[in-house]
């Protein structure tokens, strides 16, 4: 296995987990509601962060997971049952290679009328095959089509993410 080509390491991956949430954080008021969407399992890891630092800003801060197969994503499970009508809604996940998960996600979603979705990664790459680009990016990495990146977690915390 080749050596692992850093792109994050812990400190600089919770920096830019606080600035994200300062991100989205003005852009709600404090007594709105929001539903964060965590895609298991790094993607729920970034939720519980980013939820965490928002609730000095806004409380009703709610986090639930999404679980799919990420290289076949029929179903979608939440692990709550929400009617997410006339809520916001923010769906996190690690790494944005294609948009297809996200996009996934999005889906069941449509069964409801949500006031506002928003999506938010900690890393993005510049591959989109699908038309969803994320509202809140930690960091924007050019990779090439046959390079991968991988967050790592560690006891509930983001330890870093590389390419590989």
């Amino acid at each position: 296995m080749a050596d692992k080509k850093y792109i994050l390491d812990k400190p600089t991956a919770g920096q830019k987990l606080q600035r994200l949430a300062l991100e989205v954080a003005e852009q709600f008021d404090r007594d709105e509601e929001l539903i964060i969407i965590g895609v298991k399992t790094s993607g729920l890891v970034i939720a519980e962060k980013i939820g965490e630092s928002l609730r000095q800003y806004i409380p009703g801060v709610k986090i639930i997971s999404a679980s799919l197969d990420k290289r076949s994503p029929k179903d979608i499970t939440f692990s709550e049952t929400i009617d997410f009508t006339a809520k916001n809604i923010l769906i996190t996940d690690d790494v944005s290679n294609s948009g297809k998960t996200l996009l996934y996600v999005l889906k069941p979603l449509l069964d409801f009328h949500p006031k506002r979705i928003q999506t938010l990664v900690l890393v993005e790459r510049m591959h989109k095959q699908f038309p969803v680009k994320p509202d809140y990016v930690g960091s924007s990495i050019a990779t090439t089509l046959q390079d991968h990146i991988y967050v790592e977690v560690e006891n509930g915390e983001i330890s870093g993410a590389y390419v590989q």
